[in-house]
């Protein structure tokens, strides 16, 4: 840890528990409940198994989302646990560039949903797509839910979603969320230091080098990593940041118990962690969504599936805060 003793330690973690405002409705709403839903799911019958990820993977390619990762989940279960709960599990990132760009500028914590993420799953005969929800968006990030560009992207959401499954139908739950219009994302601040002879490249890929090294051992994996600078503000000559970079992060030991009873819960993973400092300041920000998303939106009870969320995320904060 000696590269991150160049930090003045004044460390902040922030559990955020801000509401936000009504969601404002789409031509169709999905899954009739009272409460407003974080998480929606896109389901029809494929019995003739014509629909498949790669099928969906290129219906979201289609109107504009790229798809950074469409991962097929059973491999690594089937080696690791010698069982599969869904003969298709599926784990996809994608991402609308010019969408993300310009909720970044505005809200720099919508880093926490970028890559947005999806799970795609088999359930008797019929292929499921799970997806945030324009107010699970927005709730979670604490951007409004008026915010143009975001129901831009929710709408985008929809209409890839009608694509990939052209006969399909939003799914209803029983279960209503339970936040109250909390939103859990956990966030973190350093001060940063530099040595007289040090640039700031060195300091980022020093830290996310140790950052990498201190997970991995744990079982963290890395399916994404953006570089938002080059690869989004750079197009748009946004020069305000010294850097901003996501990874997504998953753990086989989670979505492994969790996906048994919540397929559904792709929709939150893998997790996007955000890491990012602007120009001028001195104040380095993290951050990523907290498992009480999981827990409050899909109406988790089972210890099977707390256990290992909680656990996880406990190790994560350790790592930062042991980092710092």
């Amino acid at each position: 840890m000696q590269n991150l003793l160049r930090f003045l330690t004044s460390f902040i973690v922030l559990f955020s528990f801000v509401g936000c405002s009504q969601t404002q409705s789409l031509k169709e709403k999905p899954q009739n409940t009272l409460a407003q839903q974080d998480v929606q799911i896109y389901t029809m019958s494929n019995t003739n198994a014509a629909v498949t990820p790669q099928s969906i993977e290129d219906a979201f390619t289609a109107v504009g989302l790229s798809v950074l990762g469409n991962n097929d989940m059973n491999k690594p279960f089937s080696k690791r646990f010698g069982k599969v709960h869904y003969k298709i599990y599926n784990l996809a990132m994608y991402t609308n560039n010019e969408l993300s760009y310009k909720l970044l500028k505005k809200y720099p914590r919508f880093g926490a949903l970028t890559p947005l993420s999806m799970s795609i799953y088999s359930q008797n005969d019929t292929i499921n797509i799970s997806t945030l929800t324009l107010h699970g968006m927005a709730r979670a990030t604490q951007i409004p839910s008026s915010d143009p560009d975001l129901i831009a992207y929710a709408a985008l959401i929809q209409q890839a979603l009608k694509k990939a499954l052209p006969e399909g139908h939003f799914k209803r739950v029983a279960y209503a969320p339970k936040h109250t219009n909390k939103s859990y994302q956990i966030d973190f601040t350093s001060t940063v230091e530099l040595a007289n002879d040090e640039y700031i490249e060195d300091f980022i890929e020093d830290f996310e080098a140790e950052f990498e090294a201190e997970m991995e051992p744990y079982g963290f994996l890395f399916p994404n990593y953006i570089n938002i600078q080059e690869e989004l503000f750079d197009a748009h000559d946004y020069k305000e940041y010294d850097f901003y970079h996501t990874y997504s992060i998953c753990k086989f030991d989670v979505i492994f118990p969790v996906s048994k009873l919540h397929p559904e819960a792709g929709a939150w993973a893998p997790c996007s962690f955000y890491i990012y400092k602007k120009k001028g300041e001195k104040q380095m920000h993290m951050g990523f969504l907290g498992v009480e998303n999981w827990i409050t939106t899909l109406n988790i009870q089972d210890e099977n599936s707390i256990k290992p969320l909680k656990e996880a995320q406990g190790m994560i904060v350790k790592i930062l805060k042991e980092m710092i």
